[in-house]
């Protein structure tokens, strides 16, 4: 029926276009053969004539996709030159002119030879023209005409998206927009309903509709909830021909999701019961709680807080914004034997409140946390985070310097052991009463050695052993003035021949290593024993220094050449320590300004000379090099020679050195055999190398052969008499022994030829590695290489 439709519609297009027929439409009043029809008078009164036109034509119109067999016809074009004898040819340019639209040339029919699609080009543009077919002169000006394709409904309505996306907020309005959606069609709008679309739902009512003009999707139903159903799948039909019958149509899905938004508040499913060890470390986690929520996303975003407890600021609660729980947080440490339960009350609430859902109810819910406490056995509890004690340095032993107290905080309050971590105690100076907690003292203190101790004391359950606790002692030693004063430095100073009396020489000051309270003083004065003959006097300066002072005009270094003057340095502590000092003073010769200009021998020599410590360090020097020369010279008398067999990778047979290297069985000049067919010829003295001389046995006296002709036999008999003797010899090595001369060692590329090495049979070897050995072992590598080839075959 549609070919039916494609085939009326063409047949009203033709009839009513204009130029349908044999030719287009033409004034038969024009054209060079015509009469001419008078029109009027110019100014002149000369009649006008009209000349004559002598073809044309309007636009053709011709059926998109054309289905017959023949060519389509679309027109025809005729020339009033034409006379029907031939003469005019018919030429036709343009766009698709010789390829979709064909001329006769001798009638003027038009031709479309292919099936046309009005969405791909509506309209061609072409020029015709009518010539002599033998002189080619044109009979006509050339003309412009168009041919249209006139449209059928051959293409449906295509939406721009497939599938649609969208959301839309949940528990919205009736009328409220999701979204658009078009469809285009291919089709001619301008021409009949072809392209005039209309949208239609196919799926997805109740719930959405959608304006059949425009296709806009709105929401058809109130109140969807997107816990109770979320997605939405909607299928929207477009139609053409208006949605009349027969209409083309095209369809597409379109995916509604419903948005959520916040109109469920939150809820406690039930009470929360939290169990937690006394023992839980502040700032730590005491268990987590957690309200529903429906809704998902910053609707469903809650803050936990703590309205009411009946132990204010034991706890406090933090909203974990990943998970939305409340997790209740210790901030004061738990006691069992103090308070075993807990009771908490705890509000949620949401943070993001839509006003439109006030009417729901209040977005708030309250719940009741009990905490349990669960008694854990703890360890003993001391008094003080630390203890501080002092004693004395000069406290006898086994006094009492202060007491720890701790005790078991449980409810079965077990006693208490006390003990020194002997780690903090090396030395073990102190130590503890273990039922008691007091500590004393083991050994003398001394201060000026350690001013402080400090120790760690452990508490430990008798009833349970391993509840320990520990606490920090720091103990000080308290100074007494049990040291005496002395020089701060040895001093040593001289005094010139012509000094003068009352000049001072030396400066000296004190040291002390007590440290009493108000600080030290010291009081210098001269001994006793030398205060009646002194040649020198001493002035306390009462800054803790004093002077040396000379008491007479002059001085001789050959009566006296060395002073040594006692000074008494004492404290002012009690009670009073006080230490004797000397300072040497030498008589040395100066000029004028005091400046020395030579001392005594004894002075110049103590000067001059090697200290003691220099004069050990050198003595030691040298008796550590006459150790290692010992020692050098007792390591090369010990050197033993090398052993003859080092290893066993070094059995070889016996190897007799020739110093020097042979040319293999070819080589006739590196050996003579006259030597065995003339055994008369050897020399009998010549001796052995791989034997002991022959001097401590007597030379064994063999006979001698006498000469023959035959080659052979002189060689036979050669051995024969060498092999007896080696029988009869008691010096000779046995058979199949070895001896080691000077040849290369381990890591020859040779490695070892020894018989009694092989452990393999002749079958196991390989001797190819003899051809890589050059010329000189040619032979050789052909006997054994040969051998093998020969057998393998």
């Amino acid at each position: 029926w549609k070919v039916c439709v494609l085939m009326v519609l063409w047949a009203i297009a033709h009839l009513s276009s204009p130029g349908y027929g044999l030719r287009a439409l033409r004034r038969t009043t024009g054209g060079h053969r015509g009469s001419a029809g008078l029109t009027g008078q110019d100014a002149n009164g000369v009649p006008l004539r009209r000349s004559k036109r002598g073809w044309m034509w309007n636009q053709f119109f011709l059926l998109e996709e054309y289905t017959g067999t023949d060519m389509q016809y679309v027109g025809k074009l005729h020339s009033d030159s034409d006379r029907g004898d031939g003469s005019v040819r018919y030429v036709l340019t343009g766009e698709g002119a010789g390829t979709l639209f064909k001329i006769d040339e001798k009638s003027g029919d038009i031709h479309a030879t292919k099936r046309l699609d009005r969405e791909e080009k509506a309209y061609y543009i072409l020029h015709a023209k009518a010539v002599n077919r033998f002189t080619s002169e044109a009979l006509e000006g050339e003309s412009e005409f168009i041919i249209k394709i006139h449209d059928i409904n051959d293409n449906e309505p295509r939406f721009t998206k497939d599938p649609y996306m969208a959301r839309v907020p949940e528990m919205s309005d009736i009328g409220t927009s999701v979204i658009q959606v078009t469809a285009i069609d291919a089709d001619d709008a301008t021409y009949g309903n072809s392209a005039r679309v209309v949208y239609s739902i196919l799926e997805g009512q109740p719930y959405f509709s959608v304006d059949p003009e425009t296709g806009l999707i709105k929401t058809a139903l109130p109140g969807m909830d997107r816990e109770v159903k979320e997605n939405y799948q909607v299928v929207i039909q477009a139609k053409d021909m208006a949605g009349q019958m027969g209409g083309l149509s095209g369809t597409t899905t379109v995916s509604i999701t419903l948005s959520d938004v916040n109109d469920n508040p939150p809820r406690f499913t039930k009470s929360e019961y939290i169990q937690v060890p006394e023992t839980r470390e502040l700032g730590s986690e005491v268990g987590v709680i957690r309200a529903l929520d429906a809704d998902i996303g910053e609707n469903a975003e809650m803050d936990y807080r703590i309205t009411g407890s009946d132990g204010p600021g034991m706890f406090d609660i933090i909203t974990n914004r990943t998970t939305q729980e409340g997790v209740i947080v210790l901030r004061k440490p738990l006691d069992f034997e103090k308070k075993r339960q807990y009771s908490l009350r705890v509000q949620v609430e949401n943070v993001h409140i839509n006003p439109r859902f006030f009417s729901v109810g209040p977005f708030r819910d309250e719940a009741t946390i009990k905490i349990v406490v669960e008694d854990v056995d703890e360890p003993p509890v001391f008094e003080r985070a630390s203890y501080v004690m002092e004693v004395k340095e000069d406290a006898a032993k086994n006094t009492v310097i202060g007491s720890v107290s701790a005790s078991d905080p449980d409810d079965k309050s077990s006693l208490v052991r006390y003990s020194i971590d002997r780690r903090t105690d090396m030395d073990r100076v102190f130590n503890i009463h273990a039922g008691n907690g007091s500590v004393f003292i083991l050994r003398e203190l001394d201060r000026e050695e350690y001013a402080w101790h400090n120790i760690s004391v452990i508490a430990t359950e008798f009833n349970n052993p391993r509840q320990i606790s520990r606490v920090p002692v720091y103990i000080r030693v308290l100074d007494v003035n049990d040291n005496a004063p002395t020089f701060a430095t040895n001093y040593e100073t001289f005094v010139c021949e012509n000094a003068k009396a009352n000049q001072r020489i030396q400066t000296v000051s004190a040291t002390d290593p007590d440290e009493p309270l108000g600080g030290h003083r010291f009081f210098f004065s001269l001994a006793q024993e030398a205060a009646g003959k002194a040649n020198f006097s001493v002035r306390d300066n009462k800054d803790n220094t004093a002077w040396i002072l000379t008491r007479r005009n002059s001085y001789n270094s050959l009566q006296m050449s060395v002073y040594h003057v006692p000074v008494v340095i004492s404290d002012g502590e009690f009670p009073m320590q006080s230490s004797t000092n000397t300072l040497t003073i030498r008589v040395c010769t100066c000029d004028r300004e005091g400046n020395m200009k030579l001392c005594n021998a004894e002075a110049y020599t103590a000067r001059a000379g090697l200290s003691t410590g220099a004069l050990v360090a050198i003595l030691l020097c040298v008796i550590i090099l006459l150790m290692i020369v010992v020692l050098f010279a007792a390591l090369r008398r010990q050197r033993k020679k090398e052993p003859l067999i080092i290893s066993k990778e070094d059995v070889r047979d016996n190897v007799v050195s020739y110093n020097d290297e042979g040319g293999g069985e070819e080589d006739t000049q590196a050996f003579d055999i006259g030597t065995l067919r003339n055994p008369e010829a050897i020399e009998e003295s010549k001796q052995r190398r791989d034997i002991v001389p022959e001097t401590f046995y007597p030379p064994v006296r063999r006979p001698v052969l006498p000469p023959t002709r035959d080659n052979n036999g002189d060689v036979r008999d050669f051995i024969n008499q060498r092999l007896q003797d080696n029988d009869s010899d008691p010096t000779a090595p046995p058979y199949d022994s070895l001896a080691t001369y000077a040849y290369e060692g381990n890591g020859s590329v040779a490695e070892s030829l020894s018989s009694l090495e092989s452990v393999t049979t002749e079958g196991d070897q390989d001797y190819n590695y003899l051809s890589e050995w050059g010329p000189r072992f040619k032979k050789l590598a052909d006997m054994y290489g040969g051998d093998d080839s020969d057998r393998d075959s």
